[in-house]
């Protein structure tokens, strides 16, 4: 598609016959786009390095809990960004058409226009990055540029998830970018902000909460395996097709799990990263939903993105608890 084409698609408002929201209607369909079941993602970093300062610590400052809040502010503006621009760019691709359950389906079910996603991202994507400009601001000079650029690469990364011509989202890399993004740089940074300066050691609690983050969003594209590969748009899922994905799946959080093993073993985290086991009977429960559906159609599949949210949500609160421990 053409740039031309592409902002005309971008632009284009709510029909003129549809019906007028009322103000209630209105907030509902926002925090319905802005996907807050999927907020949990970006809490965990946050809260992880904030464990992480406690243990390095001893303690947390007062002035140390202001960074956690605007870090959190943030971090869940972000997201939002990702999901916005998911809904926006998917659309106007045409990935979210027929049967493909993909994004909040705020732009088919006519309660959000295209327009406005776009004015939404235009404003808030500079405000995003205001917020880490201000966090930026209280580090050592010497730390300022490589946290600006990893900033810029987040939002960066935030909206070319789906948006042309990038659409790393789209080339299987999904993944890839949100467990470096996630993980690596949400944890890293929020530990350096926090701090005031960088410890290597966020980077190895960083890499069993970008593997979770990246699975919750794997365990996501399942269902559309088919959808997905009929609009154009490759995933890991369907690039490994349905035997390969359900492989991976079942390795995947196992894996998780391991690392976290590793991570008691090594002295930077407590007993309760053992915690993290009490997510198995959901991870078990998917494993299950995967094996019935076998070849067949994957879409029912979506009704239970939860268990896997909740081995997410066991398995972090787990590690924050054992960096705290």
């Amino acid at each position: 598609m053409r740039c031309g084409d592409l902002l005309r698609e971008a632009w284009v408002p709510r029909p003129a016959d549809a019906p007028k929201l009322s103000l209630r209607q209105q907030v509902r369909a926002w925090w319905q786009a802005c996907r807050p079941p999927f907020f949990i993602t970006a809490a965990i970093p946050v809260t992880l390095a904030l464990a992480l300062t406690f243990r390095l610590q001893g303690g947390v400052a007062a002035g140390q809990w202001t960074t956690y809040a605007l870090l959190l502010v943030g971090c869940f503006m972000g997201l939002t960004i990702a999901n916005l621009a998911n809904d926006l760019f998917d659309h106007i691709l045409g990935v979210d058409g027929g049967d493909n359950i993909g994004g909040s389906r705020v732009i088919q079910s006519g309660l959000i226009s295209p327009r406005q996603l776009s004015v939404v991202l235009l404003l808030l994507t500079p405000a995003t990055l205001a917020v880490g400009g201000l966090l930026i601001m209280g580090l050592p000079a010497a730390l300022r540029p490589a946290l600006w650029a990893l900033s810029l690469f987040a939002v960066g990364s935030a909206v070319f998830y789906v948006a042309p011509p990038i659409r790393y989202g789209h080339r299987a890399l999904g993944e890839v970018f949100v467990c470096l993004n996630m993980g690596f740089i949400m944890v890293s940074a929020s530990a350096t902000l926090l701090l005031g300066r960088f410890d290597p050691r966020s980077l190895a609690l960083a890499l069993p909460v970008g593997l979770m983050v990246a699975g919750v969003l794997y365990y996501q594209s399942l269902p559309e395996i088919e959808t997905d590969l009929e609009a154009g748009k490759h995933t890991l899922a369907n690039t490994l097709g349905k035997a390969g994905a359900f492989l991976i799946f079942r390795l995947w959080w196992p894996a998780v799990w391991v690392l976290l093993g590793n991570l008691w073993a090594a002295g930077l985290a407590g007993w309760p990263v053992a915690l993290c086991l009490l997510g198995a009977p959901f991870y078990l429960a998917a494993c299950g939903r995967i094996r019935a559906a076998g070849q067949g159609d994957w879409l029912p599949l979506d009704a239970h993105g939860h268990l896997v949210r909740k081995c997410y949500l066991i398995s972090g609160a787990a590690l924050i608890l054992g960096v705290l421990l």
